[in-house]
């Protein structure tokens, strides 16, 4: 590696700048759905700085994508550093202003500091100092910062359906780790199927909420290892396939129940580790809907797929992985051991289609009172996103 160029990038990141970018960022609230405030204030930052191209991209008739392109001099790959602008409502518990940004004691404070929008912090100050170092960048530098992850990630969706690149980092909170992939989410709805008749007339019902409780303690009883698992997923993201109960409704509302429901709805939520697809964790619903139904025969369901969110994992050998890891391993003095995790990231809606890193700073757990972040672990974060990408855009730099 050509320390001259390498200490060339890390010098020219501007802590005070990624310091003060994430502040203002976390002074404006911006729970999904209400975004556009944030956008605005991302897209005049970055025309501020007087580098590259900043335009922006709508979601809807209300949100909008910033997108920030830089230019290199000769050709070469297409390199995108992006993260979310939105974030889930504050908790209880806060001692402060959520929305302070204070910086106190070497930490930022603040509401979605971590989740994530140090993470974008990081992300501009990395690309000001590719901007200001003065090396020859070959091929095409990104920013996109994205509305609606919270939602159902239509930012990220409308962001890639614009325009491809070649390798990607998606700034999620990973505390500065590498993350290579995660587990997906799929949503499925179970009604059960009664029969409706006044409360007066209870003996000619069937009960579809009393019907549904035998195919909750079945789902709820679920532990499943998918058989066919790869070893190596089983150690990045474990080796449970995590499904779960989280919706029930059914009767009348709002005024009292009167009537015995006829319908009664679950949704279950499963988190499917890579490799495994809808089909195999269908059957194991099906499964444990037919044993219910040997407790009670009368049982009679309906099965649906409410929401499909991919699983993500990228191949350690992909270059994207490589660029990432050499910049690591040269700002942390020692190699980084790759993770997965299991939540979902955008990377959910583009990552089988780009080959991705997800790297950020922030750790779990997230959106807790007095949320905080080490304003060393932005630092980090900027130089390793900084050299990370110079070593895909500037020739010479890793030889």
């Amino acid at each position: 590696m050509n320390d001259a160029m390498v200490q060339q990038v890390l010098n020219a990141v501007d802590e005070g700048l990624a310091v003060e970018v994430t502040r203002g960022m976390v002074r404006i609230p911006s729970v999904c759905g209400d975004e556009l405030a944030i956008a605005e204030y991302v897209q005049r930052t970055l025309r501020d700085l007087k580098v590259g191209e900043v335009w922006t991209q709508p979601v809807d008739a209300r949100r909008h994508n910033v997108v920030w392109r830089l230019d290199g001099a000769g050709p070469g790959p297409r390199f995108m550093l992006t993260g979310h602008m939105d974030t889930k409502p504050v908790c209880e518990g806060w001692t402060g202003d959520p929305y302070s940004g204070d910086l106190r004691g070497g930490r930022i404070y603040g509401h979605g500091v971590m989740d994530m929008k140090a993470g974008l912090g990081a992300q501009i100050a990395a690309i000001h100092a590719l901007a200001r170092c003065d090396l020859p960048l070959h091929g095409t530098l990104y920013f996109g910062a994205v509305a609606d992850h919270m939602g159902q990630q239509t930012g990220a969706i409308k962001l890639f359906d614009g325009f491809s690149v070649d390798m990607c980092v998606l700034g999620e909170i990973s505390d500065n780790q590498i993350y290579i992939c995660h587990r997906g989410r799929y949503y499925f709805d179970i009604d059960t199927i009664g029969r409706s008749a006044h409360t007066c007339h209870k003996d000619q019902a069937v009960n579809a909420i009393e019907k549904m409780v035998p195919v909750i303690q079945k789902i709820s009883a679920l532990r499943y290892f998918p058989p066919t698992l790869d070893p190596r997923i089983r150690d990045l993201v474990g080796a449970e396939l995590y499904t779960a109960v989280g919706r029930i409704y059914g009767g009348l509302f709002p005024g009292g129940p009167s009537m015995i429901p006829d319908r009664c709805t679950i949704r279950v939520d499963t988190r499917p580790q890579p490799g495994i697809e809808v089909n195999e964790v269908q059957a194991l619903l099906e499964k444990a809907i037919a044993e219910a139904r040997v407790q009670d025969p009368e049982i009679k369901t309906e099965l649906r797929l409410a929401d499909h969110k991919d699983y993500f994992m990228v191949d350690p050998g992909a270059p994207v992985v490589r660029a990432v890891t050499r910049a690591w391993t040269r700002v942390m003095g020692r190699p980084p051991e790759y993770k997965g995790v299991s939540w979902l990231g955008d990377t959910a809606s583009f990552g089988r289609k780009i080959p991705t890193v997800i790297f950020g700073p922030g750790r779990e757990p997230v959106y807790m009172p007095d949320e905080y972040l080490d304003v060393q672990d932005l630092v980090t974060a900027a130089k390793v996103n900084a050299l990370a990408a110079a070593i895909a855009l500037v020739p010479g730099l890793d030889t």
